[in-house]
């Protein structure tokens, strides 16, 4: 066994190989960009060494930037975690040829698998079964529209290389074809350095289940069951269970033997993943999956599969790298009880999930919570920035049963305090609670079929406004109690003993923004209560009192019933964190009359720091409700940037290839409607 590792790799998984190779007796060696320098991984790990600027193509990309590394730490082996350069064969054979022990598959292997036209023809040739499409090297746009209209919409657009849903879209109208094949190319292009697409078939009702393969260097291959990944928003990943709902033995068991026929196939050795799209549409059936691809590395969603056999698939991945042989032979592999996995992101569901940025003003997890694992990147006051992937970490839980595991998932992501940033924690809990995703009624179309039900837009619930409401009331009461004891005047205004607040009846207008929208609401202080007006349609007020303590945890009494949050500062308000939801709370001060929405601004601004990749605006030109008017790129990921309401376009301020900050203005309108 070697006893350095270095890690080519950051955030979340960084820490967590960090974790088995030093309770392996390893020396742990990360490596970091400018963006990077105070991270999580950074502090774990035992040595840590700067690769570059914070783009990831001028750091954690560079192939040689790393081998640097890993010479001036005297690393012996390399884990190149998920993601990056985890499955690129260049990599791996630059490791080998420098003498270092890379911890995933032979160079070859990555090569036969890492481009999805050459695995679907190697997988047709050993006989298993490959959903219709076009896998050729053909790329005109011409042809690939003619082999769409062979294959019969709806089809599927996908990447050769990379995965994660990057450069992948769905197309059901002839029409759309020629417009999101740019788009996927273009997303390809950026994400993986080539533009190669293929076309296949979109099966109607999808699951995605795919089984995790391992391999070692003496013929040896296993399966540790199948992961259920159906759960998926932008074609990219959320929630994760194993083994999957409603799997009957005898399809986990031609799956498994599939997979580990693949891996066999091309020499395979470590950990991988082989993907499968199977038609939900009947219920699930042995004779009714397809390949997908393999992934030749550890998966984001390996924890489930930890946690249903009692292995650790890291450890796995370490002992196989230094020759050993694989711990377990199949019939030895443990099947016990059910896994679920979600993944915290940094986004904004209410806006397409789209990416999110910022410092974690509050991330704390519950305490004493048994069967549930949190695979953390970042720490509490870290910021989330534009340059990586916007996860922020996973949270599993295991349970005798599905059920049991989904309800200690809910109560855990309830308790759970997250803020900053926005992030995807309340529909995470929504989705566990979800009647149908309990029932196990399942498939990719899931969260868009009943994204109503777990991203809600309507009105704030009355009941939260009045805790918005008993912070403020609190923060301004010790902020006169402050200034009243510094005061020596006995005839000072802050010596006043009459203030509303502090035990007068006055009444006052509180104004906040909230969800997008100001809230006014007239509060009257009763004894050591507020009377608060405004907060229900129907005119009923509501009584409420409450106590804060240093660390911002507010116990509220609201119209007789117990309420508990935590209140965190932010800007010239706070973020109040109710039941695992954060909702920001903007102070709107009465003398400022600069406070103004993003639409009554008269023009589009940038949600966030990103790259220009298409400007389809033009000055003088009309343009509708919801037409496309800017395309950009961040976090990974493409966005497009839609006309809030009918209007004329009066100036286009950015071109293609610029890199724009947030809140930068890209377009103005004139004013009027079109």
């Amino acid at each position: 066994m070697f006893k350095t590792l270095l890690i080519a790799n950051r955030g979340e998984i960084a820490v967590r190989i960090i974790r088995t190779a030093r309770r392996m007796g390893l020396k742990t060696i990360a490596v970091y960009s400018d963006a990077d320098a105070n991270a999580y991984h950074v502090a774990e790990a035992d040595e840590a060494y700067r690769i570059g600027p914070a783009p990831a193509a001028e750091s954690y990309l560079r192939v040689e930037a790393i081998l640097d590394a890993c010479a001036r730490s005297g690393a012996e082996a390399v884990h190149p975690g998920y993601g990056f350069l985890s499955e690129n064969a260049g990599f791996a054979e630059a490791c080998e040829k420098a003498g270092l022990v890379f911890v995933g598959p032979p160079a070859s292997a990555i090569k036969a698998m890492g481009l999805k036209d050459a695995a679907k023809a190697l997988m047709e040739k050993a006989g298993v079964p490959v959903v219709p499409g076009y896998h050729g090297d053909n790329q005109h746009a011409d042809f690939l529209g003619e082999q769409a209209e062979r294959i019969g919409y709806p089809v599927l657009i996908k990447a050769v290389a990379g995965g994660g849903g990057k450069g992948m879209r769905r197309v059901d109208d002839p029409a759309d074809f020629a417009k999101e094949l740019k788009s996927a190319q273009r997303e390809a292009g950026s994400a993986f350095g080539d533009e190669r697409v293929l076309v296949e078939k979109y099966v109607a009702r999808p699951r995605h289940i795919e089984i995790q393969v391992f391999a070692d260097s003496h013929g040896n291959a296993v399966s540790l069951y199948e992961r259920d990944c159906s759960l998926q928003r932008r074609h990219q990943k959320v929630i994760e269970e194993a083994p999957a709902p409603g799997m009957p033995e005898e399809m986990r068991k031609a799956m498994g033997e599939a997979a580990v026929a693949a891996a066999k196939a091309i020499g395979y050795r470590g950990a991988g993943t082989v993907e499968f799209i199977a038609d939900a549409s009947q219920g699930l059936k042995a004779d009714g999956f397809w390949f997908m691809e393999m992934n030749t590395r550890l998966q984001v969603e390996h924890p489930v599969t930890e946690a249903i056999t009692g292995q650790d698939l890291v450890e796995w991945q370490l002992r196989v790298a230094a020759g050993e042989h694989l711990p377990l032979a199949q019939d030895e592999v443990p099947l016990k009880g059910h896994a679920v996995e979600v993944r915290l992101y940094a986004e904004d569901p209410a806006k397409k999930f789209f990416p999110s940025t910022g410092q974690l003003l509050r991330l704390r997890a519950p305490a004493n919570m048994p069967h549930v694992r949190t695979d953390m990147g970042v720490r509490e006051g870290d910021d989330v920035t534009m340059f990586y992937d916007p996860m922020i970490g996973k949270i599993i839980a295991h349970g005798e049963t599905r059920l049991v595991a989904l309800r200690t998932l809910r109560g855990f992501l309830s308790r759970m305090e997250v803020a900053g940033p926005k992030t995807n924690l309340a529909f995470l809990a929504a989705a566990m609670g979800h009647e149908a995703f309990m029932a196990g009624d399942i498939d990719t179309g899931f969260i868009d079929r009943h994204l109503d039900a777990l991203v809600p837009t309507g009105a704030v619930d009355p009941r939260l406004l009045a805790l918005g409401v008993a912070v403020q009331m609190l923060m301004r009461k010790v902020e006169l109690e402050q200034a009243q004891e510094k005061s020596d005047e006995p005839h000072s205004p802050w010596a006043a003993s009459d203030s509303w607040v502090l035990g007068g009846s006055r009444s006052e207008v509180l104004r906040f923004i909230v969800a997008g929208e100001e809230v006014s609401l007239k509060v009257t202080p009763e004894g050591e209560c507020w009377r608060i007006s405004g907060v229900r349609d129907e005119g009923e007020d509501i009584v409420a009192s409450a106590i804060m303590n240093g660390d911002g945890v507010l116990t509220a009494t609201v119209d007789g019933v117990r309420l508990t949050a935590s209140c965190v500062p932010k800007g010239r308000g706070f973020i109040l964190i109710h039941d695992g939801a954060a909702t920001e709370f903007e102070i709107v001060d009465p003398m400022d009359v600069d406070v103004v929405s993003d639409a009554d601004t008269g023009a589009m601004k940038a949600p966030m720091p990103g790259k220009i990749v298409q400007v389809l605006a033009e000055p003088g030109a009309k343009v509708r409700k919801g037409a496309a008017l800017v395309v950009m790129e961040a976090m990974k990921m493409e966005q497009t940037l839609v006309a809030g309401a009918d209007s004329i376009v009066a100036e286009v301020r950015v071109g293609e290839g610029d890199q724009v900050e947030g809140g930068a203005v890209l377009v103005t309108f004139e004013e009027g409607e079109a």
